[in-house]
Parts: structure tokens; sequence; C-alpha cells
């Protein structure tokens, strides 16, 4: 049975990076810091402005699920006839994280994904879902992710972040896709979404309850449960191999910059 080792942290500054040793690690650069210290945060003051900044998120929030079905592709057998992966220890901690994104449990009971629990937090508050149920439905009719946005009139700055996740998913690079889950999305969402507690707290409960629960929700699996994991089954897929470390490193920092353009076209809008 294969054993995920603990993995290195990801160094969140430039280093030389020369020697063999030095490369066995993700390098973010200054990406993480800018995102997590960006000017997007303060500006989301009002409950007009997170329903607006909720109406560009979700898109990020829908293809999230993308991105964790394709390293469930490839860490599990989701094919027919099943056959057992090589990785015993990444399967089930695969699976758990889908579990956990795929049907988490409501409060009042019953199960949801995340980003139907997003769509309900986004109705209560009185935000437009509109824009994404559209891509939702042109979807179902089997065409080209590209098409569907086109013919949804999806924003410019949502379609531009999707295209970036999904070159990633169809790039066919294990440890690129896992990367990206891992370091774009889950390492990092805990302290973006710490920034809305607060806010929240001063919100009508009844109103922004459902989406307060959403964000303690993603920080407590994200931040303890999920971005650990993740970051042990990047070390072993990428191992003693230079190559794939500075190949997952590159997509960890591509993922960065493409939310950071995302949240600066947000701010844009309120500034």
């Amino acid at each position: 049975m294969t054993t995920l080792a603990p993995a290195p942290p990801a160094s969140h500054a430039p280093t030389p990076g020369h020697a063999l040793g030095q490369s066995l690690h993700i390098e973010l650069g200054d990406t993480r810091d800018r995102l997590v210290h960006h000017r997007l945060y303060p500006l989301v003051n009002s409950p007009e402005r997170l329903c607006r900044f909720m109406e560009m998120h979700v898109y990020a929030v829908w293809d999230f699920q993308s991105l964790l079905k394709a390293m469930q592709q490839r860490l599990t057998c989701t094919g027919i006839p099943w056959l057992p992966t090589a990785d015993r220890e990444a399967r089930r901690l695969v699976n758990e994280i889908v579990l956990d994104e795929e049907s988490d449990e409501l409060p009042e009971g019953g199960h949801a994904s995340h980003f139907e629990l997003y769509l309900e937090s986004m109705q209560l508050a009185g935000a437009d879902t509109r824009p994404i149920e559209r891509l939702l439905d042109v979807l179902s009719d089997g065409v080209s992710l590209e098409e569907a946005m086109t013919r949804a009139e999806t924003p410019a700055p949502a379609a531009e972040f999707m295209r970036r996740s999904f070159e990633i998913i169809q790039s066919d690079s294990t440890h690129r896709i896992v990367a990206a889950f891992t370091y774009g999305r889950e390492d990092v969402i805990p302290d973006m979404f710490r920034h809305f507690v607060g806010t929240l707290a001063e919100q009508d409960p009844n109103s922004w309850g459902r989406f307060r629960f959403y964000v303690e929700r993603h920080i407590s699996h994200d931040d303890v449960k999920h971005a650990p994991i993740c970051r042990r089954i990047v070390a072993s897929l990428c191992g003693t191999d230079p190559t794939n470390w500075a190949e997952a490193s590159k997509t960890a920092r591509q993922c960065l910059e493409a939310r950071i353009a995302l949240w600066n076209a947000i701010a844009d809008q309120f500034s």
C-alpha cells in the first residue's frame, strides 16, 4: 500500500532553486500573497456589492467541480470495467474530498453539492442566478464550453477564468491538475473567505445565513482537511522529478493569477 509522505510547504517567496533538493517544492512567488491581500475584499462592503460579487464568483464555484472531477478521474477508477488504481491512499483521499464537495451535509438535514449550496445562498440573498443557470442549460445540450459561454452571454472575466481552468483540465497532466486544485483552490480558499465572515456577521441572517454556512464550511473543510491531503498527493505525484515540480509550480501560479484577474475585474466594478 502506498503511503503519502507529508508534503513540503509551498514557498511563497522566490528562491534560487539551483540544487536538486531546493527544486522539489511548489514555488508560488508572490502570487498567493497578492491574492490573499487583494484590494477587492474591503470593497465588498454592502449587501448589494456582495450580491454582485457572488454573481461573478459563482462561475469559479462551478468550474471548481469540474477540476475536482478531473482529479477524481485520474486518481480513482471511474470507468467500466473497474480496475484498481495504483495509489490506494490517494484514491481514498480524493473520494473523501468528492463526497464533501459533491454531497455535503446540510444543517437542516439532507445533502447538496457546494455549488448547489452557493446557488441557494445567492437566491436567498437576492443575487441573480439566471446567467449561470443559462450556462448550465446550454451545456446540457452537449455543446462545448466555449460555445455555451457564447450562447449564454457569460461575462468576459468569468469566461476567461473558466478557459484557464479547462485548459489545465484538458492538459491530461495529472500533477498539473492536482496542483491547480490544491494551490489554486483548496490551499488559498480559506484565507480568501475569512475576509467575508466579519462582513456577513453584520448582515441579515435570514438573507445571508446560507452563504455564511457555505463560507464557514469551506474554511473548515479546506483548511483542516482538504488542503493537507492534496499537498501530499502533489508531493507523491511529483516525486523526485524537478521537471514535474516546476510544471506543477507554474500551473499553481497561473491559477492564482487567473483568480487575481477575476478579482481585478470585480473590484473595478466597485471603484
